[in-house]
């Protein structure tokens, strides 16, 4: 899950939560508590602001996000080409 959230908001400077919410296809409380541990690692900034009367909250991916998502996409284009030994033989 939070792959999917990491990856979401690497293609936008910035998204709102709904829209997050409603692109990977999850649950308000289970959206909050990845994001809540995406904070803590530093992978996510948070930002809340009112609209009118209404709370509403964006969220954007640290560079920290960012470097750590393209390394772990780097490990698996890694894994996806590993030709293990004797694999071609078969």
């Amino acid at each position: 899950m939070r792959f999917s959230i990491v990856a979401a908001l690497a293609a936008v400077d910035e998204a709102d939560f709904r829209t997050l919410r409603e692109t990977i296809e999850i649950t308000d409380s289970a959206l909050s508590k990845q994001i809540s541990l995406l904070e803590q690692a530093e992978y996510v900034r948070v930002r809340k602001a009112f609209v009118g009367k209404r709370s509403r909250t964006w969220l954007s991916l640290t560079g920290k996000g960012r470097t750590a998502l393209s390394r772990h996409l780097t490990a698996l284009r890694e894994i996806a080409a590993w030709d293990p030994p004797g694999a071609s033989e078969t």
